[in-house]
This record gives structure tokens, C-alpha cells and sequence, in this order.
């Protein structure tokens, strides 16, 4: 303890350096820890949200009793969100348990909305039609799976449930039936936030836990010579290292709960939860309290371990040995794993991610990371040793030796932009794959709404929202079952020939005023001709109208999957009834299948036609809400890592221009121009930063054609992405050469070369 008081009372009372080291490490330690947390916390929000999902599903059974309550849900759509309506009908048995977020059921008449569906009803009031009844009260957040969800309890009758309805015998499931992420997806989105933020934060915290380590070692070697002991020696590091840490540790927490608290208010795209979702969990306090103290103990004493066994050394600035080549040896791993990865591309089976891949291929990308980062010293070394010997150059001479002298002083202000550079080129390859992985097979989506649904003016408004490129009308036909004769409907689509062109991938034959039959070769359909189907009718004249399969036929190959692609006759729009609207009929959409697109069109028809219940053909809701959250969380991760990558940096950039300010005075004091040691800094930085950025793209793109040939999509090696991340690594490489001049000042302190 004596020691450590020691360390303590050197900290506070060896001048304003020190203790502007101190916050400094204390400050960027806690910007760590606060990603740290938000890392830890995601998937317990994730949790929180699946946990009330099923907690509040209905457990119904066919056979209740006679008098039972009765419940019914609709899964629906209003824009790109779901919307979930429940319909209640209290009976005199069995369960009368409320679902969670309400104090009880819902009475016939009384409708209970969640916050969003109540804004919602100011904000466009014909979305009303869907719900039968009065608000009678708001859905508690126990009820809700996130505070945006669009969610509603309808009371009814029995007898309007009667057909369809199941008796109620509670509510909570053991799982969620529409997880926010499906397990799947959450291991690749694991996969991206480890190595996105987790992998340059444990640099970052190991930078903060070294700062100012030349000056730290001269005062660590003094207490060793003056008969310290080594364990004591090492307990005064550990009070600057550890408390700084810890002090850290705590502030980030705070800034975590604050963050907590302004983003669960303002939300992210496509995420939005409670505060309580977000609150720190012990588990989570215990490993930011314990880890962050525990790396920067681990890292000091790693430091301190030369001024403890050659302190003579250390307060004589003996020559310090070369890098030892062992430290390679974890990227060879890490690029042997990746590699032979990549060489199965070549193969007739490359590599899948199942089984032990799954784990290796974790292994490599993370190996390779930290293999790098490890390495840097070691290539920098022997680039400056080879460059100062052959070099006729003042400016690279002075800067190779420096670098020569102090390799890793250096790689502590470059090591966070390297890993930038690499993490960069992962998340190119995650976002390729869940875009492989989401993205439609088909390059169009349609949309069908009920006809009956949309007015003739809701129509045409329908028509001109942004991303819709075609449009048709399909009708079914109405069948008998006693009638003798055809046993069963057809569907037609109501079209010309240019918008039948134009909804399907390819068309042939086709004649404008005709009526024809449509054959599908792809889809084997090919109708009977001959063949008779009676059509109904609302609002003009004609009732029914009876039409007959012709002779005349029209090739088409439809996408898959698609509503035109079950069509077996188009019909011109001038051989329908004037003034007639078809009964059993929809109104087919065509736009693009991007999922943003999607997106924006489904809230444009929902702008347009709030009541209408709009089917997006062959594409699931609930996987489209999958997506963007996939997507959220994969940004919130760069930005994590971006913050990290460039907080290193500042803080080493920092550190080293009060660290260096002694040697930098000394040279200027021997004559050395301030324009030839403002190109000598630049120099330090820029030449082993350039040797790391281009390590950095070269292994960061043979991680990502791993994890992208394991995954088993079509892209594999993500040639278009190399250009933007090389212009990257080129402004990166500019912003450090600038950084580094401010080292270099107009005032020259001899004060500072004066020895301890």
C-alpha cells in the first residue's frame, strides 16, 4: 500500500505534465469504456425487445369452454411497419387475464392503442377505419415490444368472432415469434461488432494505458536505483495506470447512461427502445470496472518491465534492442487461416461457414488484426534501419533514426488509424453479405391492393408515388360448386400490352385490343382455350360478364414471385363494362425490389391509402424491419470504430508532442531548421503509417474475401470497394502529416532539456 501512495503522491506533485497525462488517460479511457458498454448493452436491448414480444402473445386452444373469451389477431402492414390489431371478445369462463401493458381485457367497443397508433390517428385519421370502436386507453410499455410499434387491442363480441375466433388461455410465450434480429443474422452481426468496435478498443485502452511512457519509465528506473524493489516499482505504475483506468472506467459509464438516455428519446433508424432496455447491468458495470483497471495493470506492467530489470539502461538511454521477430508470428497464423480460406474459392466446394469454420474463421480475421497491430514495430524497425543507411537525405536520416530508436513510440499514433483502414475493409464485406443475404432474387416488387379498398382517384395517386414504374389490375372469376362443368376460377389481368411488358421479365406476341391467352413455359402454365369464366361486377350496368379462354395466345415469363404470374388471360381495359368495377380483383404495383426503395414506397401507398391493407407479393414485413435493424446496428458500429480509430490517435498525437518537445528543442538547438523538423515529424509518422495502411488494405481484403467465400454468396472478392478504401487510406495518411507540424513550435524553451 506504501507503494502505491508512492505512485499516487508522484502523480499529483511531479508538476502539470503529469497530471494533464493523468485526465488524459482518464478521458480517453472513459470515450472506451462508453462504446464498451453500448457493445455489452446492444444485445440486451435486443433481449428486452423479444422478451415482451413474447410475453404478450395469446396462448389460444380450439376446444374451450362454451362461454370462453375469444381473441383473433391480424398481422397487417400500414407503410413499411407492421401493424398488429388483437380482437378481444370477453366471455363469462375461463381466463380473464389481461395482457400485458393493459389492467384488463378490452370491453366490446373499447380500443387500446399504442403511442405510435395514437399519434397516428391525429396524423392521418383514415387509418380510423381499422379500428372499430373508441379509444379507450393506451398500451403500457410492458405491452410493447419498442416504443414505435404499431400495435392495438380491439374489443368485440363473441359473435363476431365466433367463426374465426380461438379461446383464450393466456398470454406469454417461452419465445418470440417475430425476433428483432433471427438468430442467424444476430451471429454475423456479433461477428461485425467485435471486430468493428471491440478489436480497436482494446488498442485504444492499451494507447491511453501508455501514454507519455518514455518519461514514466525514466522516473520508474530512479525509484528502482534508489533500492525499490521490483514488485514496488511496479505498484507505483500501477497507481497512475490503474487509477486512470479506473477513474475512466467510471466517467464512461456515466457518459453511457447519459447516451442511454438521449437516444432511447430520439431513437436510431429503424431502432428504438426503452431507457430501462438500455440500463447497465451488473454484468456489464463489473466488466468495464474490472477490465479496464485489469488491461491497463496488464499493459503498465508489460511497460515497466525493462526500468525494473535494466533501470541503468533506462536513465542512460542505452540504444534499445531491435523488436523481437516473434511478435510475427500471430499475423502468420492469421494470414495462414485467411488465405487458405480465400484459396478454396478456386475449388469446385469452397469453404462454408458451418461447424468448425464458423469458429476459425472468427479466429483468423481477429488473429490478423491483432497480428498486425503487433507486427507494426517490428516493419518499422527494419524499414527506418534500412532507409537511415542508405539514405543521403538530412530530413529522412534524423526521422529513420528516430524511428530506428523508438519504433513503438511511433506505432502508438499510427496503430489506430491502421486498424481503421482494416476494420473498414470487414465492414465493406458484412454489409456485401447481408446485402446478398437480404436482397430479393427477383429485381422487381410488386404490391397488390384489394381493388374494392382504393377509390378511382386513390388510384391514380397510387400510380404516380416514387419508385412505381407499372401497374395492372388482376380479377378473379367466381365458380359454383354445385354448377356443373369448369370446377374452378381463373385470374385476369386487365391490361395493355405495353403495361403487360412492363410487369413482367418478358413477353412475346402479345396484341393491344386482343384478348389472349398468357403461357407461362418457365411456370408450365398453359389454359385450356375454350374454356368459360364468369366475372362479376359493381357499380355499372353489367353485373357479369362471361369470358371465354381464345386460341390466341401470349408468351410471358414472370418474375418469381409474382401476382401477373398466375394470370391465364389478359383482357384489354375497353372490353370491360363502362362505368364497371370488378368484384374479387387487386390492384398490382411494380417497382424496384431494393429494400430502401420498398421501404419508401409502402409509406408512399400508405400516404395515399391508409386503410387499404397492402400485400407485398412474396416479401415479409417483419424480415423488411429485420433488415434495417441489421443495418442500424452495423452503422452504430462503424461510427464506434471511426470514433475509436480517430480518438487514438488524437490522444497519441497529443501525447507525443508533449513527449517529444525535449528532443525536438535539443535538435533546434544544434542549428536544425524549424521547416527541416517540421518535415522530419512528418516523415516519422507518414512513412511507417504508409507501410501500415498498405498492410492494412492488403490483409483487411483478404479477411473480407473470407468471410465473404464462407458465407456463400455470389460476390466473393470486393473488387469495387478497394478504390474508396485506398482514397481513405490516402486522406488518412494526408490528416496525420498534418497533425504532426504543430510538434515543431516558434519558441524555443531550453528549459525543457535540462535532465531530471
Amino acid at each position: 500500500m506504501s507503494e502505491f501512495l508512492l505512485g499516487l503522491r508522484l502523480l499529483f506533485g511531479s508538476g502539470r505534465g503529469s497530471r494533464i497525462r493523468f485526465f488524459l488517460m482518464a478521458a480517453g479511457g472513459s470515450i472506451g469504456v462508453c462504446c464498451l458498454a453500448l457493445v455489452l448493452t446492444i444485445p440486451a436491448i435486443l433481449d428486452a425487445h423479444d422478451g415482451r414480444d413474447a410475453a404478450r402473445q395469446p396462448l389460444t386452444s380450439s376446444n374451450g369452454p362454451a362461454d370462453g373469451t375469444l381473441t383473433l389477431q391480424r398481422d397487417d402492414a400500414y407503410g413499411s411497419q407492421p401493424f398488429t390489431r388483437v380482437f378481444i371478445a370477453r366471455g363469462t369462463g375461463g381466463t380473464q387475464e389481461a395482457p400485458p401493458g393493459l389492467r384488463e381485457l378490452p370491453r366490446p367497443g373499447e380500443v387500446f392503442v399504442s403511442p405510435k397508433v395514437r399519434e397516428l390517428l391525429r396524423e392521418a385519421p383514415g387509418i380510423k377505419g381499422r379500428l372499430p370502436g373508441h379509444v379507450a386507453g393506451v398500451i403500457g410499455a410492458a405491452g410493447l415490444s419498442q416504443p414505435d410499434e404499431l400495435y392495438v387491442y380491439i374489443g368485440t363480441t363473441r359473435a363476431q368472432l365466433a367463426d374465426e375466433g380461438r379461446t383464450l388461455k393466456g398470454f406469454g410465450y417461452s419465445y418470440a415469434p417475430s425476433p428483432a434480429i433471427d438468430s442467424s443474422t444476430l451471429t454475423d452481426v456479433r461477428f461485425a461488432l467485435a471486430t468493428l468496435v471491440l478489436l480497436p478498443l482494446g488498442i485504444f485502452l492499451s494507447v491511453c494505458a501508455r501514454l507519455s511512457a518514455a518519461s514514466r519509465m525514466r522516473r520508474l528506473a530512479s525509484l528502482r536505483l534508489l533500492g525499490l524493489s521490483t514488485r514496488g516499482t511496479q505498484r507505483v505504475n500501477a497507481a497512475e495506470t490503474v487509477v486512470a483506468a479506473l477513474l475512466g472506467a467510471v466517467l464512461g459509464l456515466g457518459e453511457f447512461w447519459l447516451l442511454n438516455q438521449v437516444m432511447s428519446r430520439v431513437g436510431l433508424p429503424a431502432l428504438r427502445w426503452f431507457p430501462g432496455d438500455g440500463a447497465l447491468s451488473g454484468s456489464t458495470v463489473a466488466v468495464c470496472l474490472i477490465g479496464a483497471p485489469a488491461l491497463a495493470w496488464f499493459v503498465g506492467r508489460k511497460s515497466a518491465r525493462e526500468a525494473t530489470a535494466n533501470p541503468l539502461a533506462v536513465r542512460r538511454t542505452a540504444v534499445p534492442r531491435p523488436p523481437t521477430k516473434w511478435v510475427g508470428l500471430l499475423l502468420v497464423v492469421g494470414l495462414g487461416l485467411v488465405c487458405g480460406y480465400c484459396a478454396t474459392a478456386f475449388t469446385a466446394h469452397p469453404a462454408s461457414s458451418r461447424g468448425l469454420n464458423a469458429v476459425l474463421i472468427v479466429v483468423g480475421v481477429l488473429a490478423t488484426g491483432i497480428g498486425l497491430v503487433l507486427t507494426l514495430p517490428l516493419l518499422s524497425y527494419a524499414l527506418s534501419s534500412r532507409i537511415a543507411r542508405t539514405t543521403q537525405s538530412l530530413t529522412l536520416n534524423l526521422a529513420m533514426r528516430r524511428n530506428e530508436a523508438e519504433p513503438g513510440s511511433t506505432m502508438r499514433v499510427v496503430t489506430g488509424l491502421v486498424l481503421l483502414v482494416y476494420v473498414a475493409s470487414l465492414a465493406q464485406g458484412v454489409l456485401i453479405q447481408l446485402e446478398q443475404a437480404t436482397r430479393p432474387e427477383s429485381p422487381v416488387q410488386e404490391y397488390s391492393v384489394s381493388l374494392s379498398a382504393v377509390t378511382t382517384e386513390q388510384q391514380r395517386k397510387l400510380v404516380d408515388v416514387p419508385g412505381i414504374h407499372a401497374h395492372a389490375v388482376t380479377m378473379d372469376s367466381w365458380w359454383d360448386l354445385q354448377a356443373p362443368g369448369v370446377t374452378h376460377a381463373t385470374t385476369a389481368v386487365v391490361a395493355t400490352c405495353a403495361q403487360l411488358e412492363r410487369m413482367v421479365e418478358r413477353s412475346k406476341g402479345c396484341v393491344d385490343g386482343t384478348m389472349m391467352r398468357l403461357v407461362d413455359p418457365d411456370s408450365g402454365t398453359n389454359p385450356k382455350p375454350g374454356e368459360s369464366y364468369p366475372f362479376r361486377f359493381d357499380g355499372g350496368k353489367v353485373k357479369e360478364l362471361t369470358l371465354t379462354l381464345p386460341t390466341r395466345q401470349a408468351a410471358i415469363t414472370a418474375y418469381d414471385p409474382s401476382a401477373i404470374g398466375s394470370t391465364e388471360l389478359i383482357v384489354p381495359p375497353t372490353a370491360l363494362p363502362a362505368g364497371a368495377r370488378p368484384q374479387s380483383a387487386h390492384f398490382i404495383l411494380t417497382g424496384s425490389s431494393d429494400p430502401d426503395q420498398v421501404r419508401r414506397t409502402l409509406d408512399g401507398i400508405a400516404a395515399i391509402a391508409p386503410i387499404a391493407e397492402v400485400e407485398p407479393v412474396g416479401l415479409n414485413v417483419q424480415g423488411l424491419e429485420q433488415i434495417a435493424v441489421v443495418k442500424t446496428l452495423l452503422a452504430l458500429g462503424m461510427i464506434m470504430g471511426m470514433i475509436i480509430g480517430v480518438a487514438a490517435f488524437v490522444v497519441s498525437v497529443t501525447d507525443r508532442a508533449v513527449e517529444r518537445r525535449a528532443q525536438v528543442t535539443a535538435v533546434t538547438l544544434i542549428g536544425a531548421r524549424a521547416t527541416t523538423m517540421r518535415a522530419v515529424q512528418c516523415a516519422q509518422v507518414v512513412l511507417p503509417l504508409g507501410l501500415g495502411l498498405l498492410l492494412a488494405l492488403v490483409t483487411g481484403k483478404l479477411a473480407e474475401s473470407s468471410y465473404l467465400i464462407t458465407g456463400g454468396g455470389a460476390i466473393r472478392w470486393d473488387l469495387a470497394g478497394l478504390p474508396l478504401l485506398a482514397l481513405a487510406a490516402l486522406g488518412v495518411v494526408a490528416a496525420a502529416a498534418v497533425s504532426a507540424m504543430p510538434l515543431v513550435g516558434r519558441r524555443i524553451d531550453p528549459e525543457l532539456i535540462r535532465r531530471d
